[in-house]
């Protein structure tokens, strides 16, 4: 899954070369299931047209591109967040561990790392947060397809231990099928018993109401 980092990226005004990754996570909306984050590092010599933010393009445009960045990217790592952590840490930590771990997960170590959004993780890289970065910058809008494409995947398979819920349609989102299933039925080992509609079923089913 990870390649060695061979990429630098010339900042012409300051004449330097540096190795850059974009990072991005998929999976902070859903009720159930991992946050996933990923980092990759492009080839410019390589370059991968349809580059975008994952949201805007089909799911068979991002399994394509997903291939294509696998192939050409000089670097990529991909990384998550557990359930239990994501309970523990809240949601934004666990994003902010998620993407800690795809950049240490890259060999060797990048000089610079943009982060789609307004935060970034707490790294000894320098770094910088470009909100609506998977839009704008390539090597982000690279690592939005892994991610999302990753965590569509690992929802699949939960969907295979808990066909009732319906993960492999609505991949742990708030969804009126999702939601309709979880009152039914109570949440199953992967929700995450954190975010608010959850916590109301298991507030009820205890009788703490």
């Amino acid at each position: 899954m990870r390649k060695a980092l061979v990429r630098f990226d010339r900042i012409a005004d300051v004449g330097l070369r540096i190795r850059i990754a974009g990072v991005d996570e998929a999976g902070r909306g859903p009720l159930a299931g991992p946050v996933v984050a990923a980092a990759v590092v492009l080839d410019p010599n390589r370059p991968i047209e349809g580059l975008r933010d994952s949201k805007q393009l089909t799911p068979a445009q991002r399994r394509e591109l997903a291939t294509r960045i696998r192939a050409d990217a000089l670097a990529f790592a991909v990384a998550q967040a557990s359930v239990a952590e994501i309970d523990r840490l809240n949601i934004l930590q666990a994003s902010l561990l998620a993407m800690r771990r795809a950049i240490e997960a890259l060999q060797p170590v990048v000089d610079l790392v943009l982060v789609d959004g307004n935060r970034v993780p707490p790294i000894a890289i320098a770094s910088r947060a470009i909100v609506g970065g998977d839009a704008i910058e390539p090597a982000i809008s690279a690592a939005s397809i892994l991610a999302k494409t990753h965590r569509d995947a690992l929802m699949r398979a939960l969907h295979r231990r808990y066909p009732e819920y319906g993960f492999a349609r609505h991949f742990g989102y708030p969804t009126p099928q999702h939601l309709a299933r979880l009152n039914a039925l109570g949440p199953c080992a992967v929700h995450r018993r954190s975010f608010a509609p959850v916590r109301a079923l298991l507030t009820l089913e205890l009788g703490l109401d």
